[in-house]
């Protein structure tokens, strides 16, 4: 579903000085995997996963969502593949101040020309597995950080994507709060069989997925284990 053949990144200082950010990584995540990716910050992880996103381009490799090479596409159409294939779970909520919240996990589809039919309801139906069908109509203010990030769990299922990434969706959370996000992940990986690709810095999640892996130093050393 995912696959990344020999993936290079490095950034350039202000000053110009080369610093190799992901150094030759090849992965690939297999249609209805759960991977949870572990590191320390500054490991590369999430560079990594915005590069399996196509949101940074690659100084090397290739990055391929199903059967599309990412970079031989146009901007346009690797929108509109990202738009109908990949749902993003980031690790703020960044949702919009100014619109309730089923109109925020409605948003994705504004970007949509058709396939619309039915949305509400679908977000209705989003909104009550993440267990927030009394909310819909409230604000973000309104809500706990927990409360917040489910509504983002929702808005990244609106598509019906084929697979999830999620860039340290629990860092702010409490404990609690942690385990009932991850469940509630778990949970639509086995009902749904989407696939989902996680990256975090603490090895405690990595019993939420069917397959771990630890980054070190831009490179995939080994598969995780959890603590």
């Amino acid at each position: 579903m995912i696959s990344l053949q020999n993936v290079a990144k490095t950034f350039l200082t202000k000053d110009g000085t080369p610093v190799p950010a992901v150094k030759g990584v090849s992965l690939t995540v297999a249609k209805g995997e759960f991977v949870i990716l572990t590191g320390r910050s500054g490991s590369g992880k999430t560079t990594l996963l915005n590069l399996a996103a196509g949101l940074t381009r690659p100084t090397a490799g290739e990055v391929h969502i199903g059967d599309a090479n990412l970079w031989t596409l146009s901007d346009r159409d690797q929108s509109q593949l990202r738009n109908r294939t990949v749902g993003f779970i980031f690790q703020f909520p960044s949702l919009l101040p100014s619109l309730s919240v089923i109109e925020n996990v409605l948003l994705p589809l504004s970007f949509r020309s058709n396939g619309t039919s039915g949305a509400a309801q679908r977000a209705r139906e989003l909104l009550a597995t993440v267990g927030l069908a009394e909310k819909m109509g409230a604000y973000p203010r309104q809500l706990s950080a927990g409360q917040q990030q489910r509504v983002v769990i929702a808005r990244s299922l609106i598509n019906r994507p084929e697979v999830l990434l999620a860039d340290e969706p629990t860092s702010n959370l409490d404990e609690q709060t942690e385990r009932e996000i991850m469940g509630m992940l778990r949970e639509i990986h086995a009902s749904t069989a989407v696939t989902i690709l996680l990256v975090t810095h603490t090895s405690q999640l990595i019993p939420y997925g069917t397959r771990a892996l630890e980054m070190m130093d831009g490179t995939i050393r080994a598969e995780a284990l959890p603590v």
